[in-house]
């Protein structure tokens, strides 16, 4: 019976409305629907969802239980594996995790645990007041986390469950790293959920002090040697941009996605109570195909621009999710598929006035599987723009790498750490894009609690040794 029920669609603000807004496209479900599509779960023995997902929630667990109308035991079930349901159930990529693995995709649409997952989370979040917060008997021992993004927080909230002093320190005056400077608040609202998360974080007992930043305004030596920490956790993220090292990269109205994202969110351009100075031209060009890119480029036509998307690969290739692609055309994104730039353009004041590019095709499989772009001889042209925007991907900025004793890097510049976070120098521990480079929130996450229970085992066997 349950395969036969189609999956419930989910309601959302009309593309022309929500091009000219911030608010958040997607509405969720409400208590008939959420029941409604959980009924379709078939409860598989073997949870192929459930072995995809990288935390390994027991999806089918609380599927059951909102089925039965359960909301709070379904918050519970996935309390043990995640620290951001509400988060997560908007940014995850679920149609390449849990979703892509579902059996009942096979022959029609897969159950929309993403959804379900939102709902469980807001729901959680509308009666956090209600629900009982035990937290532990201290311990005695303390862990500084360094960055407030998903990694920290999960790390810092398994950490405070076991009975740990927790400082987090974030570098930004506000907390919640890249899910507060990154995200648009338009796929991830601020106020009502990312800071209703960080709440639950401190009703934990953990602390937080912002405009610290590790490497400049203390070290992670000082944190050990003169602070008395006992570990430390570094999660400070990826924020450092690339770019492509072409001809007018200097010019002004050219700008990092990570920097007009971060003025985006950080200075409010999405309240119309602000008048925040950010540029978004009256024509931009986002370079780029990643969910950075869709970010980027769906805010800049939010704030007035028209927007266009240039991609050197074909839409085939694009590792921006569906869904924010999809979202993207209907809000009026043009996309240059198999272009890229080879020069951005000056007027006589300095300022971008277009951008030089060249047609590709598609060759030979690279290393990533992806078949690699090359130039078609002869084939330049012009887009007229005032604005460039490249969304080329980031690394870690080096400040903690080049201040910290004993820390071992790769050639990207990410921290070297193993599978339960331990890096070369003892008793620090790392995780998330500051380990792995860019990635996705869900990834960071189980990064942040992996590293926690290596952090509880590390000090456990020193007090041991004691």
């Amino acid at each position: 019976m349950a395969e036969r029920i189609p999956r419930t669609p989910v309601r959302e603000q009309d593309p022309e409305v929500r091009a000219r807004n911030f608010e958040e496209v997607c509405l969720g479900y409400d208590a008939g629907e959420a029941r409604r599509e959980a009924s379709r779960c078939l409860n598989c023995k073997i949870a192929r969802c459930q072995q995809h997902c990288p935390v390994h929630v027991d999806i089918p667990g609380f599927i059951s239980r909102l089925a039965a109308g359960d909301e709070a035991g379904a918050a519970e079930v996935i309390a043990r594996d995640s620290s951001l349901p509400s988060v997560c159930g908007r940014v995850c990529p679920q149609e390449s995790q849990c979703e892509g693995a579902c059996v009942l995709g096979i022959k029609s649409e897969p159950v929309g645990i993403g959804k379900l997952e939102r709902y469980v989370g807001d729901w959680s979040i509308a009666h956090a007041d209600e629900r009982q917060v035990e937290i532990p008997a201290p311990n005695g021992r303390k862990v500084a986390i360094v960055g407030s993004g998903p990694a920290g927080l999960a790390c810092a909230s398994d950490l405070a469950r076991l009975g740990y002093e927790v400082t987090v320190f974030e570098a930004l005056h506000k907390i919640g790293g890249v899910l507060v400077y990154g995200i648009p608040e338009f796929r991830l609202p601020k106020d009502r959920i990312v800071a209703r998360e960080v709440e639950a974080v401190k009703r934990l007992g953990v602390k937080f002090m912002t405009d610290v930043v590790i490497g400049r305004t203390m070290t992670v030596d000082d944190l050990l040697d003169r602070m008395g920490f006992d570990a430390v956790f570094v999660g400070s993220g990826a924020g450092l941009p690339r770019f492509m090292g072409i001809e007018g990269e200097n010019l002004n109205g050219v700008f990092s996605a990570n920097e007009f994202l971060t003025r985006a969110n950080l200075m409010h351009a999405y309240d119309e109570a602000y008048d925040t100075p950010v540029y978004a031209g009256s024509r931009a060009v986002i370079v780029g195909g990643g969910n950075v890119a869709m970010d980027a480029v769906r805010t800049a036509r939010r704030l007035g621009a028209e927007a266009v998307i240039v991609y050197r690969r074909s839409e085939a290739e694009l590792p921006a999710r569906v869904e924010e692609v999809h979202h993207a055309r209907e809000e009026g994104i043009v996309f240059r598929m198999l272009t890229n730039p080879v020069r951005i353009l000056a007027d006589e004041q300095g300022w971008v006035k277009g951008i030089e590019c060249v047609e590709m095709e598609l060759g030979e499989p690279d290393e990533s599987g992806r078949r690699s772009p090359v130039v078609k001889e002869g084939s330049n042209f012009t887009i007229d723009c005032d604005v460039v925007i490249m969304a080329l991907g980031t690394s870690p900025n080096p400040l903690i790498r080049d201040t910290t004793s004993g820390l071992d890097t790769n050639r990207r510049g990410c921290i070297v750490a193993d599978d339960n976070g331990a890096t070369s120098r003892p008793g620090v521990f790392a995780g998330g894009d500051a380990v792995t480079g860019a990635a996705t929130v869900i990834l960071a996450m189980g990064a942040g609690r992996k590293a926690a229970r290596a952090i509880h085992d590390y000090i456990s066997a020193g007090s041991q040794d004691n």
